[in-house]
């Protein structure tokens, strides 16, 4: 027993020692903010697709976001050695935008931008790549369901490949309404301002990219593309994807391996450790300030595909569990007037001649869960 006393009096000691003799560390690289400015996107050589590049500020690991911050009033453009020039112009959150752009193949470009404090970046010139047809977009079951895309060059010219997608679903509130209100007047819906019916979209943020150069034929067999989860709302309905795809150079694709290694696959010392990713965009009034990014010229390629809710197995969204809550209020002439003092209620429909029923307005009004109810061009 006095041994035992003496091991946890020794324990105790020890655990005071270790305890006190701890003291905070933050590393230096953590303390300083460079807000670094990161250059994301492709110039696209397209009729229909615009070209988009997004500008942004790194912030420190000590933040209390991860987000970047908008770098808004750049000047961006994009310049051929010919003396060709294109302009963007400045979209909402550090876009910036620009609509038919054609390229010529025989010449190489550079990206411009000079930012609101001054600060002037120019990319390396590069080639404009020219991508091949997607073959397919294909899709299995394994209770969640998986995308995959298919392409293949007959030319053996692209061996490096990146995709992005635009992901637009259909959905449905719990319950139809047959009415609805405006300014406290009833009228009834009819398919020009139904509220059952919504559509909603995602554009990809992942890093997509893909390479055949180990094989004998420079063919993409099903790389993924993304993975809906089992019973989401995606496929409560109907769901479509566009995938576009782009060529890289080899320089461009294997910075874009490092960054997407860098962004995705930490999480433990047995994952791959962050490299320095090397671009080709600089500052030009300030060598050594570091600009995040890869300027890169492709022409795009397309294909859509859809996946109904009958066509997936045991796919039951349960509209996150949502309570519909329904009841009748006396309702007398004039029976075209609304006036139920709960905002959180809407009217649902008529019974009979001097009653009202309403819902929850969560349940009749699907445009609450951030979709639209204008049916897509495309549907």
């Amino acid at each position: 027993m006095r041994s035992l006393s003496r091991v946890i009096l020794l324990l105790s000691f020890c655990v005071i020692v270790i305890t006190g003799c701890k003291k905070p560390y933050a590393p230096p690289a953590i303390q300083v903010d460079y807000k670094f400015l990161v250059i994301d996107g492709i110039l696209v050589s397209s009729i229909d697709s615009p070209s988009v590049f997004t500008l942004s500020r790194t912030v420190r690991l000590t933040d209390s976001t991860t987000a970047s911050s908008p770098e808004p009033g750049a000047r961006v453009s994009v310049e051929g050695n010919n003396g060709e020039i294109f302009n963007f112009t400045e979209q909402p959150g550090g876009m910036y935008k620009a609509d038919h752009i054609l390229l010529n193949s025989a010449i190489t470009y550079r990206l411009k931008i000079t930012t609101a404090s001054g600060d002037q970046y120019l990319s390396d010139y590069v080639d404009v790549k020219q991508a091949p047809s997607i073959d397919s977009i294909t899709w299995q079951q394994q209770n969640d369901v998986y995308i995959y895309v298919n392409s293949h060059d007959p030319l053996n010219n692209t061996k490096y490949y990146k995709w992005d997608f635009v992901e637009t679903w259909q959905y449905r509130s719990p319950l139809e309404a047959a009415l609805s209100q405006n300014n406290g007047v009833l009228f009834y819906v009819d398919s020009t301002n139904q509220t059952y019916n919504c559509w909603n979209s995602h554009n990809s943020n992942e890093i997509l990219v893909g390479s055949s150069v180990a094989l004998t034929e420079d063919v993409i067999n099903k790389a993924p593309v993304t993975i809906i989860a089992q019973n989401t709302e995606k496929i409560s309905v109907r769901y479509s994807i566009l995938v576009k795809q782009y060529a890289l150079t080899d320089q461009a694709y294997q910075y874009l391996q490092v960054l997407k290694k860098n962004t995705e696959n930490l999480g433990s010392i047995f994952d791959a450790q962050p490299t320095q990713l090397t671009g080709n965009i600089y500052c030009v009034n300030k060598p050594s300030e570091i600009a995040i990014g890869f300027f890169s010229a492709s022409s795009v390629q397309q294909k859509r595909m859809f996946i109904s809710k009958t066509e997936v197995t045991d796919w039951n969204y349960d509209y996150q569990g949502r309570s519909c809550d329904i009841f009748t209020i006396p309702h007398g002439p004039p029976l075209l007037v609304y006036d139920y003092p709960d905002p959180e209620y809407a009217p649902y429909y008529f019974s009979g001649s001097t009653s009202l029923v309403i819902a929850r307005k969560v349940c009749v009004d699907c445009r609450l869960e951030g979709g639209i109810n204008k049916k897509p061009a495309f549907w």
